[in-house]
């Protein structure tokens, strides 16, 4: 479907264009509209197209190392989508779905290309907009780097489990302290007092049988809850470690695109300026 060119102007990319060139951009661009639940592209699509909001409400998202899904934006109007993976060339690393009737401009290489050439300042816009992206790969990661790793292993817990950290918090209060030191006071005071009435004489034979019976007991239940701990340490590492691996890969991958910028920029400044005319020395 053609374009009005009236709609290109309320994309901040196309706001330097003249009358002229906005009509050459619109008879180049494309308009599409996608239903409710559409999907517009999803990741490993050929990344020949990019699209930009008009209206309507786009999600686009990954799928991360946990084959869970992860919002990575939701563009705004006259915001662009799936424009990395269109400047180089590559398959998209994203999915995008319309969830709401959504109507967007779908623009190539090639209309990126002819744009340049007739307005070279509009490059900066350029890199505005991939400049937020930047900012949004930030934002994912950041995102990433919150989950909380105790929350993880709380959800993946067994009850066994649960009451084992519940024993070893107990265990090591002083809510516990006290009442075991008042618990052995009051026991070996009544049958001190009792005497032969008591059911423990001294030594106290069976005291000492209920105490190394709870200790069989309480060693092994404590070092459960230190396994967990141990657990937990790992797995904090382990995030630690995936999102250092996510923030570098999104900026080697940035960097390349950045480059890549930077040498069509520099091929269309050479082209501007044309062929250079030598003249002889005299």
């Amino acid at each position: 479907m053609s374009c009005d060119p009236e709609l290109l102007k309320g994309v901040p990319l196309f706001a330097l264009l003249d009358p002229d060139e906005t009509a050459v951009l619109a008879g180049q661009v494309e308009l599409k509209k996608f239903a409710a639940r559409e999907r517009i592209y999803k990741a490993g699509d050929t990344g020949g197209t990019a699209y930009v909001m008009l209206s309507g409400k786009v999600r686009v998202t990954t799928v991360d190392d946990d084959h869970q899904e992860v919002v990575v934006d939701q563009p705004e109007t006259g915001a662009f989508f799936g424009f990395a993976s269109m400047l180089d060339q590559t398959p998209h690393q994203t999915t995008a779905i319309a969830l709401d009737e959504t109507t967007c401009l779908e623009i190539s290489r090639d209309d990126i290309e002819v744009l340049l050439r007739q307005k070279p300042h509009a490059g900066m816009d350029l890199l505005a907009t991939l400049g937020r992206q930047f900012h949004s790969a930030h934002e994912l990661v950041r995102a990433r780097a919150a989950r909380n790793p105790n929350e993880i292993i709380e959800e993946e817990a067994t009850m066994g489990e649960r009451i084992a950290d519940a024993v070893a918090r107990f265990g090591g209060s002083w809510t516990f302290i006290i009442s075991f030191l008042l618990t052995l006071v009051t026991y070996t005071a009544i049958n001190v007092v009792l005497g032969a009435r008591g059911w423990d004489h001294y030594p106290f034979i069976l005291l000492n049988l209920f105490l190394s019976m709870l200790a069989a007991i309480q060693a092994p239940v404590i070092m459960m809850s230190q396994n967990r701990q141990d657990t937990k340490d790992r797995l904090r590492g382990e995030l630690d470690f995936d999102v250092n691996v996510r923030a570098e890969s999104e900026i080697k991958a940035l960097s390349r695109k950045l480059n890549l910028l930077d040498e069509k920029m520099d091929d269309l400044g050479g082209f501007l300026r044309g062929p250079r005319v030598h003249t002889p020395h005299s």
